[in-house]
């Protein structure tokens, strides 16, 4: 192997490991930041504050990728869905893996530093939620709400960097990100449940247990419930409101898929979380554009 290829064969694992080939986890960890800085800004966002939460949005993800599969190196080979992940097949090493997380992280950290203070000092907790996640479902039964926690730190640092400050409505729609990120991981979890079980990890589609469905059919109506009060508390029209009833469906549609708890249905029913996000962020762009 030349110089060349052994560099093009390096590049490509890295790109493997953070996730770059799967833009799904970008799309819904990018929507609650752009449905923050929409209200924070009244539709009128600061170009280097979205240039700044876009960019940390894609790296902070890739390094979330990273660090998880690390933590989850002696895990991964045994589980079907991540056995051929770079750690796990053996094509990167945990040390390799290590540095490419610092890589990631620091880059993020150096967009940072072009936003306000306050923004810079979130970000040192969102770090730490990203990086401690992973180690979650060895301790806890409920992962997927500390990953909501961390995916959800976005909306804060959101509403930070655009106005300094952040107001109540910033934390109703933080816990409407939380619970959504619990709903979808939850069905993200289902693909693994059967491995899950056999290897000791936790997560709440197994403490769930046979009322994982509706469990999840609750939550989205309290997620529904709470961005609808976002929608209150700024006075926004019906056209938000339209949104947010059109979103509705696809949570109906995925309540259809996971209903026979197929795998590859869960998994459908996961990335269909990626529209939901995308309505209500469309909702947002045309109630601050039209109303």
């Amino acid at each position: 192997m030349t110089v060349n290829e052994k560099i093009k064969d390096r590049t490509r694992q890295y790109w493997l490991l953070a996730r770059f080939d799967k833009p799904i986890g970008i799309l819904i960890l990018l929507w609650p930041a752009l449905w923050a800085l929409w209200v924070a800004s009244n539709g009128k966002p600061d170009v280097l504050v979205f240039l700044v939460i876009c960019g940390g949005v894609v790296l902070m993800r890739a390094a979330g990728c990273v660090i998880n599969d690390y933590a989850d190196r002696d895990f991964d080979p045994h589980v079907e869905r991540t056995k051929l992940r770079p750690i796990a097949a053996g094509k990167v090493s945990p040390k390799e893996a290590l540095i490419v997380f610092s890589v990631l992280c620091l880059s993020a950290f150096a967009l940072v530093l072009l936003l306000n203070t306050y923004t810079i000092m979130l970000s040192f907790g969102g770090a730490f939620l990203a990086a401690s996640y992973p180690f979650m479902k060895r301790y806890t039964q409920l992962p997927q709400a500390y990953l909501g926690i961390a995916f959800g730190w976005a909306v804060p640092m959101s509403f930070a960097a655009q106005i300094n400050e952040i107001p109540s409505v910033a934390w109703v729609m933080y816990l409407a990100v939380v619970l959504w990120a619990l709903v979808y991981d939850t069905m993200y979890a289902m693909v693994d449940k059967e491995d899950d079980l056999k290897i000791g990890i936790k997560s709440t589609a197994i403490l769930f247990g046979d009322y994982d469905r509706e469990i999840m059919a609750v939550l989205q109506l309290i997620i529904l419930g709470l961005l609808a009060y976002v929608g209150i508390m700024q006075q926004l029209s019906w056209i938000y409101y339209a949104a947010l009833g059109f979103g509705s469906l696809f949570f109906i549609y995925q309540q259809k898929l996971i209903f026979n708890r197929n795998r590859a249905d869960c998994f459908k029913a996961f990335l269909n979380s990626n529209w939901f996000g995308l309505t209500v962020f469309i909702g947002l762009v045309l109630e601050y554009a039209l109303a």
